[in-house]
């Protein structure tokens, strides 16, 4: 079989470098032709002489030297900025892009991939969420696929096998709770950095474990599923499921209930989507039902996670609203982590921004940057009010 052939963007991060471990693990069936990282000199690095591409790229610019140098004797073509990460994604030869850039720079990137026909990998959940409405005519007219590597929405479109688009009743997505699923609701104002930082079930990069322990990731992951699977919010059911075990589940007008459970590992999502449309052996996830604990699910506490509720209300609202609730969160978050703002004040802003903007139905590509520039600007302005 003719190996497939990869872009990796984000190979650095979590995402990234399991998708690695899937691709060494069957080193006969892929071969990664371009790598592209954020800032991760060293990393980057050690990927090159592992896999050997033919590109990489380094967003960071100011980096981008050190990498030259350090590879300066190697057959390898150096890119640099965001403008080489989404010319990367339309480069000739490779038939898949796997997306796992962190925030709203990855939905160019996307946006190239699908236009040039290449099946998209598909981790970067700002893609569907800010651009959503833009990539439908798009993969109709190119036959490029969309494929997520989130567990949920690879659990669901697992599931969806089983039945028919007319025959779903509503998606359910699960969520651990994160962090603070008990965590008594008057001391939420005092919650830390490295509080917010310890995920009870994930290993993930700080801002997609913030955005956990908020439900804003499981907020956006509604957003997402509205997009990629054509179905109306209200078709979309947050259930909480601390244990992690059952991924994400779809219920039929028959009232059956189907799911996919595995053990917390994103090596088994990503090799569903890299070997689509066939399953290869694999033990990654693989449960021992002789150790398995009781499995529990409830509601999500919309008053203790506002962030969830906002979500779900820009996703009803759609245009531009969604990305509205990306750009506000991320900028929210980016200044939790730096220590500028509250825990609660992250989900304040968000609400904020959202009642001060008006949403655009149906957006073009530069209504959704002008709609993300414009919530970070609000955002910024809100955030200086708080700390006032």
């Amino acid at each position: 079989m003719k190996p497939r052939i990869l872009i990796i963007l984000g190979s650095t991060g979590s995402i990234g470098r399991s998708t690695l471990d899937v691709v060494a693990a069957h080193p006969d069936r892929f071969e990664v032709r371009a790598l592209a990282a954020f800032s991760n000199v060293d990393r980057l690095v050690e990927q090159y002489h592992q896999f050997n591409p033919k590109y990489l790229c380094l967003v960071d610019e100011s980096r981008s030297a050190e990498l030259a140098e350090r590879l300066k004797d190697e057959p390898v073509e150096i890119l640099s900025g965001e403008n080489d990460l989404i010319d990367m994604a339309a480069l000739r030869g490779p038939d898949m892009v796997v997306n796992a850039v962190v925030g709203a720079a990855g939905l160019k990137a996307s946006l190239r991939a699908v236009e040039d026909g290449k099946d998209l990998a598909l981790a970067n959940k700002e893609s569907l969420v800010a651009g959503g409405p833009l990539f439908p005519p798009i993969v109709e007219k190119t036959g490029a696929r969309i494929l997520p590597i989130d567990s949920e929405h690879s659990a669901i479109w697992q599931v969806l096998h089983c039945g028919k688009k007319e025959e779903i009743r509503r998606l359910l997505l699960t969520a651990s709770g994160g962090p603070f699923r008990d965590y008594p609701a008057e001391k939420f104002a005092e919650i830390t950095v490295e509080q917010a930082l310890d995920h009870p079930t994930w290993n993930m990069g700080n801002k997609i474990t913030i955005d956990s322990a908020t439900l804003a990731n499981k907020g956006l992951e509604v957003i997402e599923a509205v997009q990629l699977f054509d179905v109306p919010a209200d078709k979309v059911t947050v259930v909480v499921h601390p244990q992690s075990i059952v991924h994400s589940m779809v219920e039929f007008v028959d009232s059956s209930v189907v799911a996919q459970l595995s053990q917390p590992d994103m090596r088994l999502p990503i090799t569903y989507a890299l070997f689509w449309p066939d399953r290869v052996e694999s033990a990654h996830g693989r449960i021992d039902w002789s150790q398995m604990a009781d499995l529990t699910f409830e509601d999500p506490d919309f008053e203790r996670f506002p962030a969830l509720r906002l979500a779900i209300e820009a996703a009803r609202a759609g245009g531009t609203m969604p990305a509205v609730f990306n750009a506000a969160n991320e900028a929210a978050v980016a200044a939790f982590l730096d220590h500028d703002i509250r825990f609660t004040e992250i989900s304040e802003t968000i609400r904020r921004v959202i009642e001060a903007s008006t949403s655009i139905g149906q957006p073009s590509l530069d209504d959704i940057l002008e709609a993300d520039r414009e919530a970070r600007r609000l955002a910024k302005q809100t955030m200086e009010t708080i700390a006032l």
